[in-house]
Order: structure tokens, then C-alpha cells, then sequence
């Protein structure tokens, strides 16, 4: 690899998800404002409260009322320092930074990590995160967390990166050993903790376990028997990559999804001077990847090596796991489609059908959704899983407020002139979303579904718009937006309609102190609130944070800013809402220069990943 190889991918991986693959023309929109899109009217008019999770719509009836957003924020000037701030009612404590072991007894911290002692300890690049309790009481129809002494339960975690000179200590790696090293701290981190007292901890179990670049997994779904998904060496599946935001089910298992897995592929030319197919390019693979340099000792990885064609159709897919038994191997479910995941929001429409709303995360890429075949508990009744069965779209946003969700099935004689079965049009699903010209996004990130049934999706940023879209109005998005729909019959019906929710630069004005660009995360609770997190170049000198907002009056304030360098991302509760946990991703990408977060300043420390655990001094819901 050539030195300024080198330094060009170093420089990219900072900036993962802002190439353009997508080469179609899917452009149709010029004037745009003008019709439906002028930036002071999308912000009008108000929405009804949202909700998490599988709640009915009228289950709206019977949420709290305001005040919704009481706390004091988070002031503009306090928002900056290498420590992360919190509101004057809140108190956080550090939990589960990188390196410490999945069970307590296990091999400590100690940097630079081993292949085999990253294996056993947590990963690195903390994002998305949920909770499954294992002992909770109900109440007047309300599942509560037990008492202090008992509540307990499985947290979940994704690792979606770390770069070789954070993990390694140096820029790229000089052996197997130190390729293991990196594979084993990407994937994903089940712990078993306990709340003792107001305090959690972790706990030895039999299902705490780590699941990374090399641990068996299989494929379930249309895409299962396909060849697209063999290689000639036979080689048995493994692993999961780049496992950005997540999803969870109504029968309890967790959802984590691939995003950026190109960028761990690469080409060593050893055999021939390797250039990418069609397929390939839409899907980011280079000869160079991300510079981790995986594919220089790990032959998987080498796109130049015909012995594991096809080991890259093998990632980007939404991948279940099952918190509670270790045993079961993840399941790569691909049904789902095959993208760059940036998480899955589940949802139950007519019928009690299983509705997963998910975007890919790049500039002008798409927004997708899947309905199951019938309701999921039939479907689990007859061992059939409610992922594995049933329909793929892709999101179509008209001028006038309407949409479409456009089918991507081998039926249609668009794709049956492109693809041969429906399994390749699933592993190449940005190819097909293409051919039916779906509505190019500004990187859809987080998507999170309201009891009323409305949908709100984080679209970052796009500076490199020059051509606005429905649902994309700005030329070029800097800041980011976040828009909101509601489907016809109930999630399960192909046509919606759609409304900008809030752009992020209509928070910048002067003495502005809810300022925020980027949205990146998103939480929409039982009560109304939203919760908005940020990956990108806050305003004002901030660091990335977390803010609250009532969706009714659209007021927003900052309960959480991090640390510089970071991304603060990973929203889960407890069932009563009084414990949330939230990720501080790559501080200060990695330079104790900058932070050494969780550890005191010192300028010397290598900051960790970790999540915090924020709760109300008062014992309240947090939001509130």
C-alpha cells in the first residue's frame, strides 16, 4: 500500500458514511421550496405524542401531560469541556467502557489489547444499545423494574468501529495477530448487569457473551441457499461488522445492523490488478477499503482472492440475536435486504403484522420498509419467523406531500430484466431501489415509530446536494433534518404522507441555547417527547449532544453534550423509564490529547468508549 494511500483512507474513515455511491438519476425535483418546502412552513402545524415500540394508536389516550420538557438545559457555554455535561436535575455513571472484561473475572484492561483478551472484553465504538430485563414486576397494567436490590436484566450493545491507530496503538496492522486484535473488538456485547442500590453493575452469566468479526453466524430467508452468498473455498460463515443502530422484537431478541462493512474489505493485487464490478461500486468496495488492512493478513478480506468471492455479499445485513440464550448463532435475516443499515425501528401494524422501518446511511441512499406475511405471533406459532417472510420497499417522496412505498420484488418486469431471482435483487437491494427510482435521501439514519402511528427519521447532513428533493429541501444540507410520516392502513399499506419535522439550522439563530446540527439518533417515548442525538460539527463550540424535545409545541432543550471528538449515540431504558443508557463513541477519535474520558485529564490516558447511565436525582423519568 502506498504511503498516501494510506493517508487517504485514514482520512476517510473520519468521514465514513459522506461518499456518493449511488450513481443513479433519481433526481426529478427542481423547484421545490416553492410548492411544499419553504423553511418556516415545513415547521409548522404540530404532532400528536409519540410513543417506542409496539404500542397501538390509541394507545395515545393514556399518555402523561405537560409539562413534558422540564428539566434546566444544558447551557451553551457549559456544553464544551473534555467531560460530558448533564442537566442540574440528572446524574450519570460510567458503565462498560472498552476493554473491560464481558465477565467480571475475566482478563482485565490492559492496553494495547490481545486477539484473545479483546475476544472476552468489551468492544470498541459503543452505539446502538438496548435492555431486556430478566426480573421486573407489574402494576396496574405497567411493566415496572423491581426493586432496587433485584432489577436485573441484559444489555445489549453495538460496536460499529475502531480505527487501528486507537486499538493497535499505530496505523496499520503487521500481522494476523494484530488483524484478530481489530476483528475482536468490532461486533457486539451482551453483559448480564444488576442494579445494587442506586448503583449497576456487571454480573457473571451464562449468556453474557462477545459476538465479533469471527464468530459463527448463519443466514436465514430467501437469501439463505443463494450462491451469491458462497465462495468457492466453502468457508463457513462468520462474524458481523460495523454494527451502527439497532432494533428489538416484541417476542424479545435484539436486532443489530450492519452499516459501513466495505470498508473492512480490500484488494492485495497478489494474483491480479482487481477493479470492482458494477455491484461492487454501488456498494462502496475499494481497493483499499478503510485502511484497516484486514485483507493484507486475513485472505476473507481480500477482494483479489478468488478462493472468497462473494465473503462481501456475506455483510450488510440486519443481523438477530438473542439476548437471553447464547447458545443460538446470530442470525443474519435477509429478508431485510442487503444495505448499509443504520438501524431498524419494529413496529406492529393490521393485523398484528411486523413492520420494520430502516434507513441507509449515505449520502442519496434511500429509506426502506419491510412487512411481514402475516401477524408475528401466528408466524412464531408455526416456527416461522416474522423476518424471514415477507415484503421489501423502498421509500418514493412526492412534491405534494404524498409517497409511495415502491415493492422490490423480482416480479416486477423493471427488476426481472435486472435480476434473475428474488434473492439477488435482496442482496443487491440499493440496486434494485435504483431501477425504481426511489427518492435519494441526506443519509437516513435513526427511525423511531409513534403509538399514533406517525414515524419520524434523522436525515444528518448532505453538503454535497445540488439538487433538492421532496423530502431533502435543502441545497446543500449542512445541519441535517429530521422528517416524520404516517402510513395508510396501519403500517402495512403503500402509500404515505410526509412532512418536514424540524430543520436543524432554524436552531442557530443568535441567543439561541437549543442549537444543534447533525441528527443522528433518535427515541421518541410513551410520553411525547423525542429524543435527538448528534454525530457531526455542533455550533457555538459544542460537543456532540443529546437533546429533548415535546413533540407537540416542538420545544427543545439539551439534557446531555459529551466529549470533544465524540458522537453521543445508543438509546435504551429500563421498562420504567427511570434508568436510560447512552453511548460516548471514539472520544476525541481516539487522542488523550484531546479527552481521556472516562478517566480524569491527564493528556496521556487513551480515552475508552463507554456508556452512560443517566437517571433523575429525583428518581423521575428521565426526558422529564
Amino acid at each position: 500500500m502506498k504511503p498516501n494511500e494510506v493517508q487517504t483512507e485514514s482520512i476517510y474513515l473520519n468521514d465514513h458514511d459522506n461518499q456518493i455511491d449511488n450513481q443513479s438519476d433519481n433526481y426529478r425535483f427542481n423547484a421545490l421550496l416553492a410548492v411544499c418546502c419553504s423553511r418556516r412552513s415545513v415547521l409548522k402545524g404540530s404532532l400528536m405524542v409519540a410513543a417506542t415500540g409496539f404500542l397501538s394508536d390509541s394507545a395515545a389516550a393514556n399518555t402523561s401531560v405537560n409539562p413534558l420538557v422540564g428539566f434546566t438545559p444544558v447551557a451553551t457555554n457549559v456544553g464544551n469541556g473534555r467531560m460530558p455535561a448533564i442537566a442540574k436535575e440528572y446524574q450519570y455513571e460510567v458503565l462498560i467502557p472498552w476493554g473491560e472484561p464481558i465477565q467480571p473475572d475475566g482478563p482485565a484492561y490492559q492496553y494495547p489489547p490481545s486477539a484473545k483478551n479483546q475476544a472476552q472484553q468489551i468492544g470498541i465504538g459503543h452505539d446502538g444499545i438496548w435492555f431486556f430485563p430478566t426480573e421486573v414486576a407489574v402494576k396496574d397494567n405497567n411493566l415496572l423494574v423491581a426493586d432496587s436490590e433485584t432489577a436485573r436484566g441484559m444489555l445489549v450493545v453495538n460496536h460499529e468501529f475502531g480505527r487501528n491507530e486507537t486499538v493497535l496503538g499505530r496505523e496499520q496492522p503487521e500481522s494476523l495477530e494484530d488483524v484478530r486484535t481489530s476483528q475482536h473488538a468490532h461486533g457486539v456485547s451482551v453483559v448480564e448487569i444488576v442494579r445494587q442500590g442506586k448503583k449497576w453493575v456487571r454480573v457473571n452469566s451464562k449468556n453474557a457473551r462477545r459476538i465479533h468479526a469471527n464468530t459463527p453466524v448463519r443466514f436465514s430467508g430467501p437469501v439463505k441457499n443463494s450462491a451469491l452468498i458462497d465462495t468457492p473455498s466453502r468457508n463457513a460463515p462468520l462474524g458481523t461488522l460495523n454494527n451502527c443502530a439497532n432494533g428489538y422484537t416484541p417476542w424479545g431478541t435484539y436486532l443489530t445492523c450492519e452499516e459501513n462493512f466495505n470498508g473492512y474489505f480490500g484488494a492485495s493485487n497478489r494474483e491480479n490488478d482487481w477493479v470492482p464490478s458494477p455491484e461492487q461500486a454501488r456498494y462502496g468496495l475499494r481497493k483499499n477499503g478503510f485502511g484497516y488492512g484486514w485483507h493484507l493478513f486475513d485472505p476473507r478480506f481480500d477482494l483479489s482472492n478468488t478462493a472468497f468471492q462473494n465473503e462481501e455479499n456475506r455483510f450488510g445485513w440486519v443481523v438477530e440475536i438473542d439476548p437471553n440464550d447464547a447458545t443460538k448463532k446470530p442470525i443474519k435475516r435477509t429478508a431485510l435486504g442487503r444495505f448499509k443499515h443504520e438501524g431498524v425501528a419494529v413496529t406492529v401494524g393490521k393485523d398484528e403484522r411486523m413492520v420494520a422501518y430502516m434507513g441507509d446511511d449515505q449520502r442519496f441512499d434511500y429509506v426502506y420498509k419491510f412487512v411481514s406475511t402475516e401477524s408475528w405471533k401466528v408466524m412464531i406459532k408455526k416456527d416461522i419467523s416474522p423476518l424471514d417472510e415477507g415484503k421489501l420497499y423502498v421509500g418514493k417522496f412526492n412534491e405534494d406531500g404524498s409517497g409511495e412505498w415502491l415493492e422490490l420484488n423480482v416480479s416486477n418486469p423493471i427488476l426481472a430484466e435486472r435480476f434473475p431471482d428474488q434473492a439477488s435483487v435482496l442482496v443487491y437491494a440499493r440496486v434494485a431501489a435504483d431501477l425504481l427510482g426511489a427518492t435519494p435521501m441526506d443519509r437516513p439514519e435513526w427511525i423511531t415509530v409513534a403509538p399514533t402511528g406517525d414515524v419520524y427519521c434523522s436525515l444528518t447532513n448532505n453538503n454535497k446536494r445540488t439538487k433538492p428533493n421532496p423530502a431533502n429541501p435543502q441545497v446543500p444540507n449542512k445541519d441535517g433534518h429530521i422528517i416524520k410520516w404516517h402510513d395508510a392502513d396501519a403500517h402495512v399499506g403503500s402509500k404515505f404522507r410526509w412532512e418536514v419535522f424540524l430543520i436543524a439550522e432554524e436552531s442557530h439563530s443568535e441567543n439561541s441555547e437549543h442549537t444543534y446540527s447533525d441528527p443522528d439518533g433518535l427515541w421518541a417515548d410513551p410520553d411525547g417527547r423525542l429524543f435527538i442525538q448528534t454525530d457531526g460539527g455542533q455550533k457555538k463550540g459544542l460537543n456532540n449532544q443529546m437533546l429533548v424535545v415535546d413533540i407537540k409545541t416542538k420545544e427543545i432543550r439539551r439534557l446531555l453534550t459529551g466529549v470533544p471528538g465524540d458522537e453521543i449515540t445508543g438509546i435504551a431504558v429500563t421498562p420504567d423509564r427511570r434508568t436510560m443508557f447512552v453511548n460516548i463513541q471514539h472520544p476525541g477519535r481516539g487522542d488523550p490529547t484531546i479527552t481521556n474520558f472516562p478517566a480524569a485529564p491527564d493528556g496521556v490516558t487513551i480515552p475508552r468508549d463507554a456508556t452512560l447511565v443517566i437517571t433523575r436525582k429525583d428518581g423521575g423519568i428521565v426526558g422529564s
